[in-house]
């Protein structure tokens, strides 16, 4: 794997087009958090896309608000909503400039910076530290609110910001990983749209979140 310094940072370009194809492309690319403490970084395993004004279950279904403004585009910038009064949910926007569409991360393999990431979600970083200990560390990012809190992400602090340049402290970066199998199923969590098969995967990866596999 390439030293995280030297990932490729994505460029806009990359999630300019379709939300499909972009949730599917981003499996196995880096996301990368700068700290005071150091790096912190998963590998995306899980994502789900969410097409626009037409997609009942996007944010964007009832036309644009100040709210949603990020996700009409540029594309490559963060989108970060809370759920359930206790979570922060992060999407990327997709498409280009006024036409809306996201990708939403659902969950990511810890790959640096994983004791303060456990610290973050208030697990004791003795845990990871020692012989691989997956039901532990599933406990770091595997599910849409566990990764952001890893991470320190929320509104305030992430909401809009650009994720597509190496001078962001929050970035996508690509090292040379190859993904084999992606599966596909519909979409969970969700009542609106949750027929259409918008969830991607890397098959057998330990770290995908929920229980339609």
């Amino acid at each position: 794997m390439t030293p995280l310094g030297r990932a490729a940072t994505l460029k806009a370009a990359f999630f300019n087009r379709d939300s499909r194809r972009v949730a599917q492309s981003l499996l196995g690319k880096l996301l990368i958090r700068k700290t005071s403490r150091g790096i912190l970084a998963g590998r995306i395993v899980e994502t789900e896309a969410y097409l626009g004004e037409n997609d009942a279950a996007a944010h964007v279904a009832a036309g644009k608000t100040a709210r949603n403004a990020v996700l009409f585009g540029p594309p490559g910038y963060a989108y970060v909503y809370f759920i359930y009064g206790n979570h922060y949910c992060l999407n990327v926007s997709c498409m280009p400039v006024g036409r809306a569409g996201s990708v939403l991360f659902r969950a990511l393999e810890p790959v640096a910076g994983i004791e303060e990431m456990a610290k973050a979600r208030g697990i004791d970083p003795d845990e990871v530290t020692g012989p691989e200990n997956i039901s532990v560390l599933k406990k770091i990012s595997s599910g849409p609110g566990r990764m952001t809190e890893a991470l320190g992400i929320t509104r305030n602090r992430d909401n809009g910001k650009i994720l597509v340049s190496g001078r962001s402290d929050l970035r996508i970066a690509a090292d040379g990983y190859r993904v084999g199998e992606i599966v596909v199923t519909t979409r969970i969590g969700i009542v609106k749209s949750a027929e259409q098969p918008l969830r991607y995967f890397i098959a057998g990866n330990p770290f995908v979140s929920g229980t339609k596999k």
